[in-house]
Formats: structure tokens, C-alpha cells, sequence
């Protein structure tokens, strides 16, 4: 018998994720705005919430759905092999 997946996951994630990553941006930003110095925060947040998210579900998927693990390594080996291309330009 197959084990139920929690209907409030998608592809791994907890349903809370990307909205508490959202609105930490959102407040990130507006601080952003109000001390421009600040900016550079809120916009690496941003950058930052799909890979905290590639990371919780390479971590919490491994035992359960190690194919969807191993897809969430891949995609943060190819930031990384982005990230090094890039300093070479």
C-alpha cells in the first residue's frame, strides 16, 4: 500500500514556505526602501527563497523520494556551476 502524502505538501514543501519567504521579502524590501543601504539584503532574500527551498527538499525528501532529492541537488548544482561561470566572465 502506497504511503498518503499530506495534501498540504507540493513537491516536498510545507505549504508555509514560500508565503513566510514572501512576506519576509516584502518586509525586506520596504526596509530597502526606507534605508537604501538596507536593499541589498531584501534582494538577496529574494534570490535566496528557492534555494533554502531546493535545500529543505533535497534534506526532508531523501528518504521518501530520493528521485525528487536528487532532482533538488541538481538544481543547486547548476546555480553553482552558474555562479563559477560567472566569475570567469
Amino acid at each position: 500500500m502506497t504511503p498518503q502524502k499530506d495534501p498540504s505538501e507540493l513537491a516536498g514543501l510545507p505549504a508555509w514556505l514560500y508565503p513566510a519567504g514572501f512576506w519576509v521579502a516584502v518586509v525586506l524590501l520596504a526596509v530597502g526602501v526606507l534605508f537604501p543601504d538596507l536593499a541589498a539584503v531584501g534582494v538577496t532574500w529574494v534570490g535566496l527563497v528557492p534555494v533554502l527551498a531546493a535545500l529543505w527538499v533535497a534534506v526532508t525528501a531523501w528518504n521518501r523520494d530520493r528521485r525528487l532529492s536528487l532532482a533538488a541537488l541538481a538544481a543547486l548544482g547548476g546555480l553553482v556551476v552558474v555562479y563559477v561561470v560567472k566569475s570567469f566572465i
